[in-house]
């Protein structure tokens, strides 16, 4: 009579990078639209999907999960060409990092001129360097972080 042995195998679950960035991009942009929502509905109900000449909360919630898909494909190029290392740690601190660029460049530059350009008639100023914004953008990139790391 003859007997087998199975071998364990590794059944972790690993994704390419930019389907990790995108994971991760929507876990990040979900748990930032639940805060918003909680802390400023508006924004997400109306200013986010004005961008695109929508309304309503759930254009908002999907305009605003496909910015942070987008982003997560960003993040992973840039976790993947070596800048930094591939540490969990480093990979939650670049989250963070970019999180708060995300916040400097894209919601408090191009998004008050993006909205103006567009009539939208609550189009916060410019420059719109709010903290709350800020906060929203670093738990965004605080997951996006974690969610990258955990997928890659």
């Amino acid at each position: 009579m003859a007997t087998t042995t199975d071998s364990a195998t590794d059944s972790g679950l690993a994704l390419d990078a930019w389907q990790a960035g995108v994971a991760g991009g929507i876990a990040g942009a979900a748990v930032m639209a639940v805060l918003v929502s909680l802390m400023n509905p508006p924004t997400l109900a109306a200013a986010i999907p004005a961008l695109y000449g929508l309304s309503g909360g759930v254009a908002g919630w999907v305009v605003h999960l496909s910015h942070g898909a987008v982003l997560g494909v960003a993040l992973a190029a840039i976790a993947e060409s070596g800048v930094i290392g591939q540490s969990t740690g480093a990979v939650v601190g670049l989250g963070v990092a970019w999180g708060v660029v995300t916040w400097a460049l894209l919601a408090a530059l191009v998004m008050p001129v993006w909205l103006g350009a567009v009539g939208f008639g609550g189009a916060p100023p410019f420059p719109n360097f709010a903290v709350p914004s800020l906060l929203w953008h670093v738990v965004y990139g605080g997951v996006l972080g974690v969610g990258y790391a955990a997928l890659r």
